[in-house]
């Protein structure tokens, strides 16, 4: 086990978690620490890692839209 401070074990799965996320006890067990966890892991270089983070976008703002629309009708 690694103390704290020092390099993971080279077999432990890498987080892609932020440090703050961390601190709020956010994993890859907990729902919004998967999306982060999920969101944090994509590649920019790749084609298909930035069509995942449109559909993410699209997928997050959606709801909020359509609420502010129904706000303003």
């Amino acid at each position: 086990m690694a103390e704290r401070g020092e390099e993971p074990e080279p077999w432990a799965p890498r987080e892609h978690l932020p440090a703050d996320a961390r601190r709020m006890g956010l994993n890859s067990l907990v729902p919004d620490g998967a999306l982060l966890e999920l969101a944090g892991s994509l590649d920019s270089a790749k084609r298909t890692h930035r069509l995942v983070a449109w559909v993410l976008l699209v997928v997050m703002v959606a709801p909020v839209l359509l609420t502010v629309v129904n706000v303003l009708r």
